[in-house]
């Protein structure tokens, strides 16, 4: 019987988390159980899945089994950005073929469009504004990426805006970057809020089990997960638990558990808001992916988030956070002189999971076992399609989203270790340290 080699363990200073709405987590499995379907990973992903899953399963009992509380995970810990664009990094104008692009843009406006839907009905309040992004640089490097991206978005055919130096600050209120661009698609939530929200508007036939974390899994005809208070045995078991799929014996050796780090700031009083001006709420993207994010939220707080760590466990060492929070107010002092004395109220890491080739695991992983893995980095939008996605497929649905999605490679091996984590290490501090300024 195959254990699970290791289990999430998220810090406890999540800004988002203790800043949305409190809930009542769903009591924990106790006892054994059998049932039709179980997801397992109650994030973005798994909760898209559940949900459509019961759809099409009206008279069915969908299981949706969590390991830590919802809203707590890697899910509740991002950025907060739902974005609709494709950026292929390794493409000269970061959007490579355009068939592709055209298809990814169509996989993130579907994502964008069923938490829309979801948020109107369901009343969830996580600050949702349609209100765009900026991709800002401040050095030349930073700034040909500008260029090239939007020579991309040309051939891609879609909108955006061009800022520069003199009219940023009307935008954004600091006037540490060069140049913008500015696309109006992305949506920006609360993630937490929204997460939170999703869970407790499940469908009637979803049980959903918090702080249940599985232990041990024995594969066959029917899945059995045991945890240590009993055990859920499965006919279909879906897996959306990103990185931590290789501990339950899938894709080993093939995802990246990479750690960012953000901090949030208390609320800017109205003079500190008046002397920062700019519109009321934003997010800014870097043009480097070393670089630093910025938002500023409904509530008036600002958000830094920038560093990485590679963790291999995919659980949250907090020798990091006092590092990085210490870069945190370097880079929130570059961009706000003009805030001096705002302190941070919360600091946190979050994971990723990310793949060398940059490719998700979609479909089946074994005889009756099915999963939608490794987002890297785009667990909102991307997460909530192709949740909704695997389930429709698993429902005999297919259309052209899931026959790319099912064309994917999937993410490629890893090196062995050590040579892994000297590699990815490396490539870290390479990549925050060229980034200069950006950072």
């Amino acid at each position: 019987m195959p254990k699970v080699t290791s289990l999430p363990a998220d810090d406890a200073t999540c800004g988002w988390f203790h800043l949305s709405k409190p809930r009542q987590p769903r009591p924990a499995h106790q006892g054994t159980r059998n049932a039709r379907w179980v997801v397992v990973g109650a994030g973005f992903t798994g909760l898209a899945a559940a949900r459509q899953l019961a759809l099409h399963c009206p008279d069915e009992e969908i299981v949706l089994v969590e390991a830590q509380q919802v809203g707590y995970g890697s899910s509740g810990r991002n950025a907060g950005f739902a974005i609709d664009l494709p950026h292929d990094i390794g493409a000269e104008d970061y959007i490579g073929d355009i068939a592709t692009a055209k298809t990814v843009l169509k996989l993130n406006l579907t994502g964008q469009s069923i938490l829309r839907d979801l948020v109107e009905k369901h009343q969830i309040d996580c600050q949702m504004r349609a209100v765009g992004k900026y991709q800002a640089a401040i050095e030349e490097r930073g700034i040909a990426v500008l260029d090239a991206y939007r020579r991309g978005l040309d051939k891609l055919g879609q909108p955006y805006e061009m800022i520069g130096e003199n009219d940023l600050p009307n935008h954004i209120g600091t006037h540490f970057y060069k140049k913008a661009l500015f696309t109006p698609g992305t949506v920006l939530i609360q993630p937490a809020a929204l997460v939170k929200g999703l869970a407790d508007s499940l469908p009637d036939n979803v049980t959903l089990y918090e702080h249940t974390p599985i232990t041990d899994v024995e594969y066959g005809p029917r899945t059995t997960l045991r945890h240590r208070n009993g055990s859920i045995t499965a006919e279909k078991l879906v897996l959306t638990n990103n990185a931590f799929g290789m501990s339950f014996g899938f894709l080993k050796g093939s995802m990246l558990p990479v750690f960012t780090y953000a901090s949030l700031t208390r609320p800017l009083t109205a003079e500190e808001q008046k002397r920062l001006g700019g519109k009321p709420f934003w997010g800014v993207i870097p043009a480097d992916p070393f670089g630093t994010t910025l938002r500023r939220t409904v509530d008036n707080r600002l958000l830094v988030r920038n560093s990485f760590s590679f963790n291999p466990d995919g659980r949250s060492h907090p020798k990091y956070l006092q590092r990085f929070v210490n870069r945190h107010r370097e880079s929130f002092e570059r961009r706000f002189p003009m805030l001096d004395g705002v302190n941070f109220e919360y600091t946190w890491g979050g994971a990723l999971s990310m793949a060398r080739n940059h490719m998700s695991q979609f479909g089946q992983l074994a005889p009756n076992v099915y999963g939608a893995l490794c987002c890297n980095g785009l667990g909102v939008t991307r997460g909530t399609a192709t949740g909704a996605l695997l389930a429709d497929w698993l429902a005999g649905e297919r259309n052209d989203l899931t026959d790319f999605l099912l064309s994917s490679p999937g993410p490629n091996k890893n090196p062995p270790q050590p040579f892994l984590s000297m590699g990815v290490n490396l490539n870290l501090l390479w990549g925050q340290h060229r980034a200069g300024k950006e950072s």
